[in-house]
């Protein structure tokens, strides 16, 4: 950046105020201002975007098709035994009486 001395500035004064007047001068330092103030907010806002990345999803486990007809073949297998001791008790014994009760007589 080049080196601006006291001249430079007061030679640069000048040419502003005759450009914006006396009267325009605080108006236009202002707008100046709040130009900056804006653009200082916006490139901070792209700095902290850059920063702070989003977290990706976590992948979700993928369930292998054997491993899917495994876990429904033991279900299945688990309800007939279900219904098989279901039926074991509740059908009554060659000798006419239940299961339950075939192991009380004894």
């Amino acid at each position: 950046m080049p080196n601006l001395g006291t001249t430079e500035i007061i030679i640069i004064a000048i040419v502003v105020l005759v450009l914006f007047g006396a009267k325009k001068l605080p108006e236009a330092s202002r707008s100046l201002g709040r130009s900056l103030r804006i653009f200082k907010a916006e490139t901070k806002g792209l700095r902290e975007d850059d920063v702070t990345p989003t977290p990706a999803p976590s992948p979700k486990p993928i369930a292998t098709p054997k491993a899917e007809l495994e876990s429904s073949e033991v279900d299945a297998l688990r309800k007939r035994v279900a219904e098989l001791e279901h039926d074991a008790v509740q059908a009554p014994s060659a000798n006419g009486v239940g299961p339950v009760e075939a192991q009380q007589q004894h």
